[in-house]
This record gives C-alpha cells, sequence and structure tokens, in this order.
C-alpha cells in the first residue's frame, strides 16, 4: 500500500471516531403510543393521589389487606375476567369474532377501560373501585343453559356493606348487574357512575373507524354524539337515559336501565389523529339513584356484544334495536320488516354471502317484474313515436314551449302517458337506498370473502395507490365499485337506445353516463357487498329487458297505437285521469296564449 493511502485512512477513521464521540445523539420523538403510556400513568398516580381524600372512614381493617385476585367466567359467546379490586369487569373478549388483523377482539381491555363508582357518604365520597371487594365466586366454564352469580362485597364498619351482583348467562352478551348497600350513604345523592373506554381499532380503516364510532343515549328517543373524525365532542341531558352504547362499527358496549334510570348523563369522545391504535376515547359518566341502591332495586344489564339486528332487537329494553341504523324514517320499515328479514331468510340456506347477495337482488327484481314489463312497455311506445317528435322538434327549433305542447297533444291523441316509465324506477329507488343505509351496518357481512374481495362489509382494495385521493374516495381502486361504474353506463347506453331525446335545459341522456362516474367515486370507499349489489342489479336489469324485449312485438303496439289515434278522434275512446289532465292543462295553454297575443295586439295599436 501507498504511505499517503494509508496516512489517509487513518485520519478518515479518525475523524469518524471523533465525530461520533463529539457530536451529541439527536432526541427521537417519542411515539404516540409511548406518549398516551406515559399519559396514563400520570393519570393513574393523579388518580390514586386524588383517592385519598375520597376514602372514608368507613372503610374496616381487613377490606385494605384483602389481596388483588382475578375471576374468569367464560361461555359460549364470551371470556369475562372479573377483579376483585372494585368488584368490576376487567376484560371482555368476544369468543365468536375477531379483529381485523384477526387477533382476539376486546370489548373491555385491560389498561384501555377505567370504571370509576363514587359512593358518597356523611363524611366523604368513597371511590368503590379503588376497594378491594371480597368474593366467593370461583372461575367457571357455563354450559349454554347454566349461569353464574358472582357477588362482590366491600364491608364497612359498623356492620355495614356494599354489595355488586353480576349474572353471567351461559349464552348470550347480557350481564345483569346490581349494587346495593344496607343503609350505608346519602338517600339525597346519587351514586356517580363513569365508564371510561378507548376503542381499539377493530376494523381496517381507521378513518372509517372514526366516522362512525359514536355513544347513543336514549331518553325518549334515540340520541347521539356527532360523528366527527377529527374533533373532540361532548353532550349533556339533563332527561333520565333508559340505556347508552359505546358504538363501534359493529359491536356495542353499553349499560342499560331497568327500573331507576340513569341522571345527569354527559357523554364525551376524544380523538387524537395521530394514535394509530386507539379510534377514540369514549366516556360516559351519569348518576345511580342512591335510594334505589339502598332499596336494593338498582337492577341495571350490561350488553357487550355484535350489534346484529335480530340479536340486539331481542334485548329487553326499549327501542334497543334503534342501535343498527336502517336510515332515514321513512326507508326504515322497508329494511326492519323486508330486507333484514328476507337478508336473515337466506342466511339459513346459503352460506356464501356474494352468493346470497345476488339470491336478494333475484328475488326484489323478480317482486317488481311486473313494474318492469310496463316501464318496457311505456318505453317501447316512445321509441315508436320518436320520428313524430323528432318532427315537432324540427317544426318549432326555437320555441320550447310550443314542443312540449304539440308532444302533449301527441301524448293524448295515441293515449300514452310520458311518465309511465318512471313508476318502476320511483318503486325501485326506495329499495336502494335502503340497501345504501343497511350493507353498511350489516354485521353479517363482516369479514366474509368473495371472489377478490376479503371481507364484504368493507371495500374490496384491488388496486392499492400510493397517494391518497380526498373527498372520501381514499388510497385504492375498488373492481366492485368499477364493475358496478361500468354496468350502469352500459344501462343508461341500452336505455339511450330505446328512449327517444326529450326537450329541456337537462340533457337526460348525457346525465345518465355522467351520474355512473360521480357514483363511482363516492362509492369508492363503500363496503364491497353494496356495489356487488349494484353491480349484480343493473345486470339483472339489463337481462331482463332483453328477455320481455322478445316477448313484445313492436307491430302490435304500434297498431294499438293508431287504434288510440282513431278511438281519441272519433270520441269512441274513454279518457283516462292523465289524458284529462293532458287536455285541461293544454287547454290553459292555449288560453294563456291568446290572452298574450291578445295583450300584445292592445299595445301594439297604442
Amino acid at each position: 500500500m501507498d504511505k499517503n493511502f494509508v496516512i489517509g485512512l487513518v485520519l478518515i477513521m479518525l475523524m469518524l471516531i471523533g465525530y461520533q464521540i463529539l457530536v451529541p445523539k439527536p432526541v427521537e420523538p417519542t411515539p404516540v403510543t409511548e406518549v398516551k403510556k406515559e399519559t396514563a400513568k400520570a393519570a393513574v398516580s393523579s388518580s390514586v393521589a386524588s383517592d385519598t381524600t375520597l376514602k372514608s372512614s368507613l372503610s374496616s381493617d381487613s377490606a385494605a389487606i384483602v389481596p388483588p385476585k382475578d375471576l374468569v367466567i367464560e361461555t359460549k359467546d364470551a371470556r369475562i375476567v372479573f377483579t376483585n379490586k372494585g368488584g368490576v369487569m376487567k376484560e371482555v373478549m368476544l369468543k365468536n369474532y375477531k379483529t381485523y388483523d384477526q387477533k382476539p377482539l376486546y370489548l373491555i381491555a385491560e389498561n384501555h377501560n377505567r370504571f370509576k363508582i363514587d359512593f358518597p357518604t356523611p363524611t366523604g365520597d368513597v371511590r368503590l373501585t379503588n376497594e378491594f371487594f371480597t368474593t366467593e365466586a370461583q372461575d367457571q366454564k357455563l354450559a349454554e343453559k347454566d349461569s353464574a352469580v358472582v357477588t362482590y362485597r366491600l364491608n364497612l364498619k359498623n356492620n355495614q356493606f356494599v354489595e355488586q351482583t353480576y349474572v353471567v348467562h351461559g349464552t348470550g352478551y347480557v350481564i345483569d348487574y346490581g349494587i346495593k348497600s344496607n343503609g350505608v350513604g346519602l338517600a339525597d345523592k346519587s351514586v356517580q357512575f363513569d365508564w371510561d373506554n378507548d376503542l381499539l381499532q377493530l376494523e381496517n380503516d381507521m378513518q372509517k373507524n372514526r366516522e362512525v364510532v359514536t355513544v347513543n343515549y336514549y331518553t325518549d328517543e334515540l340520541q347521539s354524539l356527532p360523528t366527527s373524525p377529527a374533533s373532540n365532542e361532548e353532550a349533556k341531558t339533563a332527561d333520565p337515559v333508559k340505556w347508552f352504547t359505546i358504538k363501534h362499527k359493529y359491536f356495542l358496549a353499553g349499560l342499560i336501565a331497568e327500573k331507576h334510570p340513569l341522571t345527569n348523563a354527559e357523554m364525551r369522545a376524544n380523538v387524537n389523529p395521530d394514535d394509530s391504535t386507539i379510534v377514540k376515547t369514549m366516556n360516559v359518566s351519569a348518576g345511580i339513584p342512591m335510594s334505589a341502591i339502598q332499596k336494593g332495586e338498582a337492577n341495571y344489564q350490561f350488553y357487550l356484544g355484535p350489534n346484529e339486528y335480530h340479536i340486539v332487537d331481542k334485548v329487553k329494553a326499549e327501542n334497543f334495536d334503534q342501535n343498527v341504523y336502517l336510515g332515514y324514517a321513512f326507508l326504515k320499515p322497508i329494511n326492519k320488516f323486508f330486507l333484514v328479514p328476507l337478508f336473515n331468510l337466506l342466511e339459513k340456506f346459503v352460506s356464501n354471502y356474494g352468493l346470497l347477495i345476488i339470491l336478494l337482488v333475484l328475488f326484489v327484481k323478480t317482486l317488481l317484474t311486473p313494474l318492469t314489463y310496463k316501464s318496457y312497455i311505456s318505453m317501447a311506445k316512445m321509441k315508436l313515436l320518436a320520428p313524430e317528435l323528432e318532427q315537432i322538434r324540427q317544426q318549432n327549433p326555437d320555441d320550447m314551449a310550443k314542443q312540449q305542447q304539440d308532444q302533449m297533444k301527441l301524448y293524448q291523441q295515441v293515449g300514452v302517458s310520458p311518465l309511465s316509465g318512471c313508476i318502476p324506477v320511483l318503486a325501485t329507488m326506495p329499495i336502494l337506498f335502503s340497501l345504501f343505509f343497511l350493507f353498511p351496518n350489516l354485521i353479517e357481512l363482516r369479514q366474509q370473502s368473495f371472489l377478490w374481495a376479503s371481507d364484504l362489509s368493507t371495500y374490496d382494495s384491488f388496486i392499492k395507490l400510493p397517494f391518497t385521493v380526498p373527498f372520501g374516495v381514499g388510497n385504492h381502486v375498488s373492481l366492485f365499485t368499477i364493475l358496478m361504474t361500468i354496468s350502469s353506463i352500459g344501462y343508461a347506453y341500452y336505455n339511450n337506445q330505446n328512449t327517444p331525446t326529450q326537450p329541456g335545459p337537462v340533457n337526460m341522456k348525457a346525465l345518465g353516463y355522467i351520474m355512473p362516474l360521480m357514483f363511482m367515486f363516492i362509492l369508492n370507499s363503500f363496503p364491497a357487498g353494496l356495489t356487488f349489489y349494484y353491480f349484480v342489479s343493473n345486470v339483472v336489469t339489463i337481462a331482463q329487458q332483453l328477455l320481455i324485449k322478445r316477448f313484445v312485438n313492436e307491430d302490435k303496439i304500434r297498431n294499438i297505437l293508431e287504434e288510440n289515434r282513431k278511438k281519441n278522434a272519433t270520441g269512441e275512446k274513454k279518457q283516462t285521469k292523465f289524458q284529462k289532465y293532458l287536455e285541461k292543462s293544454l287547454q290553459a295553454a292555449d288560453e294563456a296564449k291568446k290572452k298574450q297575443a291578445d295583450l300584445e295586439k292592445r299595445s301594439k295599436k297604442k
């Protein structure tokens, strides 16, 4: 080696070593999850410090030396872990469901759920959830028809006590809960119940999750916190709350009052947009009447399970089924009494939900076949009248009012209603709109795969984009949405071939192509099940009309139109209500035109 080369290498090595020693290491930013942990630790230490002021001299010495102990109850549907610290639930895992990434699904998770129960006494408030309760209950695994009673007791001085009792059933998602005392407490006060719950990410799209999670609460009507994905929300109500639910997209964690509603309820939703673990932190704070506790009547129910219509509908609470959003008031009956029962019926016979959606389309389309047939006949009549309508437009190219008047005369002569083709569309629209609200709320579609879609309850990400398109489009391309758009454009093209151009400021034929393209962007992040339904519906509708076309003789329709023209001319044919309406409209238009002409003549003479 050359001497200068060796010296250069040594100098470079010394410079590197000196740089590592002398230059300070950059301080790495603390991850959001770590910040949350530190915040939680600070909150815990602060809570412990403040709780010393809440403890009452009523607590006995024996209560302080009870060792911490967990209690596990397993049912067919859930695994519930209780803790004797506070006598509350520590974990609730649903055994029949998984998160989007196939991990165990917890509605109550350790370190992500906090219950606080502040019990008012003459010497100050006691935070029951910081006291250690005793219980004789043991770990159990329940059969479907069995149940377990778990009683937590806190012994106080002067033979006073507070008891919390849970009844866990072998199946289902309802846990009975009661709290009572033998006279301890201030009768004119309320026990403050506070529930703080971090909603962990259970579904794949964090942004979509933040757009739908909320707190529902029922007074005499259902109310909900606003579902802002980026800002904190809160609400208060002085009305008694009969039940509330902390609502995930497809799951509920709530409390139901049997006899004594909750008072002075406050609901809050806090969101950290930078947190990649927690969707939102929900808090519900309310009062439990002390008089009910002292009488042993403070009985409630926890619901911790799926937001599935046929399950929540059986919960014994007023309008608890409203947790499943079924659309606007005028659409809800269609979903509640027709589409949901039909879906559940088909579910008994078909296990593949893609095939189930196809059957659902076929059933609905078969039901609407008579209307579809009438629509096609109306379109066929309009197609035969197209040359005459074009002639009317050419006769008065610049007089739109005259064109419309002559068209109405033609419709009256041949006995055709241009609105009859709209009836099937109007009949179909409520069903399509109902499905628009139903499919995003159907837990039955959750994690059900079909073709390339791994989960019909969310969008099928056929192509992943390296960027995010705004306005809800996302960073993906949904193939079912593309197919829906192509089929919609195909259907519009087919209709345009059979429908004459209508005069007016809006080109309806062009609009038929524009609307599907707009909906392609709107529905790109909607559930694959919904866009697949629309795609199949379009294909079946086109096939229906092609089939009807084979049985329709246009010559017969032309003869019918000519016969109607002759009968109307001679007065033989009795006019329909629509024809009478047309006649009155035309007469009114003629009279208005004559008056306008008279006014113009008078003004010229002056």
